[in-house]
């Protein structure tokens, strides 16, 4: 379903630049959202390609009623800068020339009452990885590897009973390892995809995360959230850095009929340590970021909702190697905007 999802949507979203958001009569999608998403490494690579779902805001729940609601999710990136500590760098210092990903994410959301909720999803990335090598003879080569495949799954419970209107909680979740953490094999033989470029980790993770919601005045709101994983259970020589993410954003509800429109303003915030284990590339992973995310919410139903929004870096530090290291390769990819898209339905 996640292919026929991939094929359908891909041609259509390649180019936007928007995420969904939920939607539910009592709202649970939307605060589902807020708590956040699995967030980088989810789905992502230890070179900063991470898309940030955390922080996405939405409407507050209205009332305590239970109930079921889907999204699906189209995200994406385009790493073609070389980027050495806080600052660009030469694409000869890195092996790796460009990564382009679409990631395609369907995901449930149930609301036990007002007092609790589970999420779960899972992505599948599609992925074009170009890269430079060497074929059997020694022969100096640069070869673009497609791969499509699923990411690491996410399981999240979250306790909201602490304000009847649910505007606080926190949740716990786990990352499972479903994702394909394997290279495929070229036609020279290479595996040229590292571990830390793969659709999933190999790991099992844990998550702890929190959020809040607040009025300003009016129709005007603000929300605060954080998340924080790290790797409970590796395999084969790789560990991924421990993540934390934050987000701070306010959104304004404005009416359109039987339309609401809510513009948002994010500063979305990631440190990621670095890579461990004897196939981690620890000199060129970890990362520190400050994102700038304008976006827009239609709740168009009462059932039907629609986010999306693009993330700016306005600050970025990435580690890596340095000429005193006499490492292979130096710098990490990063990608000028990610874009995301999501639709929400409630039953």
């Amino acid at each position: 379903m996640l292919y026929l999802m991939y094929e359908i949507l891909r041609p259509a979203a390649r180019g936007a630049f928007a995420a969904f958001t939920p939607i539910r009569r009592s709202a649970l999608t939307g605060l589902a959202l807020m708590i956040g998403f699995a967030p980088a490494s989810a789905m992502a690579c230890a070179c900063g390609c991470g898309i940030f779902d955390a922080g996405v805001t939405s409407i507050t729940p209205q009332d305590s009623d239970s109930g079921l609601s889907v999204f699906a999710r189209f995200s994406a990136m385009d790493q073609d800068k070389n980027h050495e500590q806080g600052h660009s760098a030469s694409p000869d210092d890195n092996s790796d020339k460009r990564i382009q990903t679409d990631f395609y994410t369907l995901g449930i959301n149930y609301v036990i009452h007002h007092k609790w909720m589970i999420m779960a999803e899972l992505p599948l990335a599609h992925r074009n990885f170009t890269t430079t090598g060497a074929d059997a003879n020694g022969n100096p080569i640069t070869e673009k590897v497609p791969l499509t495949d699923l990411g690491d799954a996410m399981l999240r419970v979250t306790y909201t009973g602490f304000a009847a209107d649910m505007s606080t909680g926190i949740g716990i979740g786990i990352k499972l390892p479903t994702g394909r953490y394997t290279s495929p094999t070229d036609q020279y033989g290479n595996q040229p995809y590292d571990r830390d470029t793969l659709p999933g980790t190999g790991s099992t993770d844990l998550e702890i995360s929190g959020y809040h919601v607040g009025h300003i005045a009016g129709a005007a709101r603000w929300f605060v959230q954080a998340q924080y994983k790290f790797a409970v259970a590796t395999r084969d020589g790789y560990r991924p850095g421990n993540e934390f993410d934050g987000g701070l954003g306010v959104t304004y509800d404005l009416p359109a009929g039987k339309v609401i429109v809510s513009p948002t303003l994010q500063l979305l915030g990631s440190v990621r340590a670095r890579d461990s284990g004897d196939n981690a590339d620890p000199l060129n992973s970890g990362y520190q970021r400050l994102m700038i995310a304008p976006g827009l919410r239609v709740q168009i139903t009462r059932k039907l909702s629609i986010y999306g929004d693009v993330e700016f870096p306005i600050s970025q530090y990435v580690n890596a190697a340095r000429p005193s290291d006499n490492a292979d390769t130096m710098g990490q990819l990063v990608a000028p905007a990610l874009f995301k898209l999501q639709v929400n339905y409630g039953f």
